[in-house]
């Protein structure tokens, strides 16, 4: 009897562990079908791919003509500005060089930027280029490109040990920043803020890394897509009532940006299809690039609502009654609501050299290049003369 007992009690705890096994599995598979549940869209946005974008409104001077004598490869290259063959010796393709003028530019740009957004009220913050996978995902960051699951979007750093070594290493799985946004966010993870303290307002440099650039044709050339690039990444938190306004005000912001560097460029409100995981609204800038032929994306600005916010846990403490303290516990679970947070791009800086060298390029009678027409704006943030006096600023 007692074997008996025994020996049934191994076949219950073999079938309890694989139930547990199979319990575990389905919750896993359950958290992952959640997670890859995308934000609300708002009501207004259209609905279908980016044929179907409504430009929302225009900017600066008339576009110039096309012309595949501006393109911005050939004139850098005239003017000894970009260097993308050492770039593809010591990297790999899509990997560059600015150099002289085009390395000084990129600073003044980033300057230039970063003042608008200080005026503005935001703070400024050098972010970490390397941040948890976890992280990237919680902001809504996929790790497959959804056009080609084949292609990664995220580059993801191995731990590597010595080969005579045989201590293990519980590193947490780490990638290359796609956007500083990711960082920005990750700042205030777990966190509680005051009412008092929103809108929270901060600016981040950083570097971006994308591993699928590359992979979308035409758009490959020169520095319009590539796997590494400077950008100036805005960054709010807000209460629920307030992120309507604050992503136009943010709108704002960018078009006085763009507006002081001369740029042609519309903004869009961006339809269904073009809003990844996490934007409940996307507005993108687009400048008119004459050698390219077309226009580029030069910035977004999303709406995330409370997508990221709940991933990451950050919240806020709202007061509920006179006194300060809330009758319940659904009044206390109200009185801490998950925030709003909302990004967008004061600076992408090679997208925005690509538009200020394409409209800016200078040409003697002979159809020679020979120097760069750039905003008057950067001048006070330009460093090291003008040696080679390329430079007319106007």
């Amino acid at each position: 009897m007692k074997r008996a007992a025994l020996a049934q009690a191994q076949v219950l705890k073999a079938e309890i562990a694989g139930l547990e096994e199979a319990a575990t599995k389905l919750e896993d598979d359950l958290h992952a079908f959640a997670l890859a549940i995308p934000n609300d869209t708002h009501p207004d946005v259209p609905i279908g791919p980016e044929s179907v974008a409504v430009t929302l409104s225009t900017h600066g001077p008339t576009p110039l003509p096309a012309s595949p004598v501006r393109d911005h490869v050939a004139i850098c290259r005239a003017l000894d500005l970009l260097d993308l063959e050492s770039g593809a010796l010591t990297t790999g393709s899509s990997w560059y060089y600015l150099k002289n003028e085009g390395a000084l530019l990129e600073l003044a740009l980033t300057n230039y930027a970063l003042s608008i957004a200080m005026k503005h009220g935001f703070t400024p913050v050098t972010t970490p280029d390397v941040v948890r996978s976890d992280i990237a995902h919680r902001c809504g960051f996929q790790p497959r490109d959804p056009a080609d699951g084949a292609s990664s979007q995220m580059y993801y750093l191995a731990h590597t040990a010595d080969s005579d070594s045989t201590a293990v290493h519980n590193h947490p799985e780490l990638v290359l920043a796609g956007t500083a946004e990711i960082p920005l966010a990750g700042m205030f993870a777990n966190k509680i803020l005051s009412a008092s303290e929103l809108p929270l307002k901060v600016v981040g440099l950083g570097h971006a890394f994308r591993a699928e650039a590359g992979a979308r044709g035409a758009d490959t050339r020169g520095l319009y897509r590539v796997h590494q690039f400077t950008k100036l990444e805005l960054f709010v938190i807000s209460d629920t009532e307030s992120s309507g306004v604050m992503m136009e005000e943010m709108r704002q912001m960018q078009a006085e940006i763009f507006e002081g560097l001369g740029l042609s460029f519309r903004v869009l409100d961006m339809p269904t299809e073009e809003l990844g995981a996490s934007a409940y609204r996307k507005y993108d800038a687009e400048a008119w690039m004459p050698g390219r032929g077309s226009w580029g994306e030069i910035s977004s600005t999303s709406n995330c609502t409370d997508y990221q916010a709940r991933r990451l846990h950050i919240r806020y403490r709202r007061q509920t009654s006179a006194s300060g303290t809330p009758h319940s516990a659904e009044q206390a679970q109200a009185s801490v609501p998950f925030a709003h947070t909302l990004n967008g791009t004061a600076a992408a800086v090679p997208r925005l050299i690509v538009a200020l060298v394409e409209n800016g390029a200078v040409f003697d009678d002979s159809g020679k290049v020979v120097g760069l027409k750039l905003p008057r704006t950067l001048q006070r943030f330009w460093v090291g003369g003008d040696a080679r006096r390329l430079i007319q600023w106007a």
